[in-house]
């Protein structure tokens, strides 16, 4: 590659995404208007630069715990179907607007209920708020599918009630169930009941595996749990070892994580402020795109790691040296592995990012 991709050039590239937090990705300018239209008076600032710089500073902390903290003002704003709806119709704004064609965002509708509502209705809100989206985005050239994954987290007790929340809405846009929250303490061996109902159902699921813990999280989430796919994934290069002559040698789980194709949901920026990588030069996804993993590159919470696709895949450019051909494979690895129905993954694969990439590298 003659001239290095710059961070406007892969703006323009069409962009899939598997793990992306509703409550992550507000604009601070929301999160201030539904705090003053609902009465939310926790907020760490009441002025736009002053808020927006305490998400883009607090949670780069090193560790996923203090990481997490912020979210407690983006939840304690999204407690109606109105806020709900708003903010998931302007997700799908803002990822159309960085050209991605697919997107699958989670988010755990047992946070969203002090305000009074159901399970449920927490979950039409947001779907309908993508509908929207996806229609006002289409108005706009900019065509996008994006669908949703409900998340139970892992400290409570809900997880077999919101296993069965993603199977009553699996046809109205719901497509898989995740677990997530702090791994430290919360094996996900707990959920088991869960992830039964799941399969039971026929029905995909991920867990948030390897990000704040080790290897123990990853082999539960395989071996006993049946993951489809991994949410990080990171600490599986422990089971990686490099000879003096650069030989890679794998581990036997990191030799079945390869060998079954399961997708690691990798999020580069996300992953140095939580302390699971040193800095995106020392990030382990080059090693396993490398060993031909299938990695795929992810933004995690866009507010909360002032981030976005493009810049992903911008930071990874920079570290690594990688040109479009690398680009369109991590992005259609992303496709692969979504949870929407093998037609529509590759219609969205053959139709609309071949051709898009034909276009840049040409």
């Amino acid at each position: 590659m003659s001239t290095p991709l710059s961070l406007d050039r892969i703006q323009h590239a069409p962009k899939a995404l598997l793990h992306d937090h509703l409550d992550g990705g507000l604009r601070p300018a929301t999160v201030l208007e539904l705090a003053d239209q609902f009465g939310y008076d926790d907020l760490p600032a009441t002025e736009l630069d002053a808020l927006t710089e305490f998400f883009r500073t607090a949670a780069h902390s090193g560790s996923l715990e203090r990481y997490l903290e912020p979210f407690a003002h983006t939840v304690g704003v999204m407690q109606t179907a109105e806020a709900l709806h708003r903010v998931a119709y302007e997700c799908v704004e803002d990822l159309a607007a960085d050209n991605v064609v697919y997107a699958e965002i989670r988010f755990a509708p047992e946070l969203h209920i002090d305000g009074g509502l159901s399970l449920d209705e927490v979950v039409d809100a947001v779907l309908a708020g993508f509908v929207d989206g996806e229609r006002a985005a289409a108005g706009t050239g900019r065509a996008i599918t994006v669908r949703c994954l409900v998340t139970a987290m892992r400290h409570a007790a809900r997880s077999r009630e919101i296993a069965e929340l993603a199977i009553r809405f699996r046809d109205r846009g719901v497509v898989g169930f995740d677990i997530a929250g702090a791994e430290a303490g919360y094996p996900p061996t707990r959920h088991l009941d869960a992830f039964e109902y799941m399969r039971g159902n026929n029905a995909r699921f991920t867990i948030h595996a390897g990000e704040a813990f080790g290897l123990p999280s990853i082999h539960e989430a395989i071996a006993f749990c049946g993951a489809d796919r991994l949410g990080h994934g990171v600490r599986i290069v422990d089971d990686i070892t490099v000879d003096e002559d650069g030989t890679a040698k794998l581990g036997r789980l990191a030799s079945i994580l390869r060998d079954k194709r399961i997708p690691l949901e990798m999020c580069p920026t996300s992953n140095v402020q939580t302390g699971a990588a040193a800095s995106i030069a020392e990030h382990p996804f080059d090693k396993l795109a490398r060993l031909r993993f299938r990695v795929t590159v992810n933004t995690d919470n866009r507010l909360i790691s002032d981030t976005s696709m493009s810049q992903e895949m911008a930071r990874l450019v920079e570290a690594f040296g990688y040109g479009w051909s690398d680009l369109e494979r991590f992005t259609i690895n992303a496709m692969k592995s979504a949870f929407i129905p093998f037609p529509e993954r590759l219609a969205i694969i053959d139709d609309v990012i071949k051709p898009r990439y034909a276009v840049l590298v040409g």
